[in-house]
């Protein structure tokens, strides 16, 4: 099977290796160069714990306004602080 490396680095999977491995879109693939400059790709299966803490413990009772409004503050302070010193995040 072949595949063309567009101008921007990406190569389209071929359906019957999508199928076969039953990827899809947002499928993560794990890439090996080996010494002979052979490329291995493996699907990598998601992984509960890539999760973790993104969601608030169902036993967390409800925040205050006031708690709210202090982490709207805080979000908005570092967002707009001046960058000295700091890497750049991703928004």
């Amino acid at each position: 099977m072949f595949a063309t490396l567009t101008s921007k680095g990406q190569v389209t999977v071929p359906k019957e290796i999508r199928d076969r491995l039953g990827l899809d879109a947002g499928s993560t693939l794990d890439f090996q160069l080996l010494p002979d400059n052979t490329i291995t790709a493996r699907p990598v299966k998601p992984d509960a714990r890539r999760i973790r803490g993104i969601l608030r413990s169902p036993h967390a009772g409800p925040l205050s306004v006031e708690q709210m409004d202090e982490g709207i503050e805080k979000h908005l302070r570092e967002k707009h602080a001046p960058a000295v010193g700091r890497p750049k995040t991703p928004r």
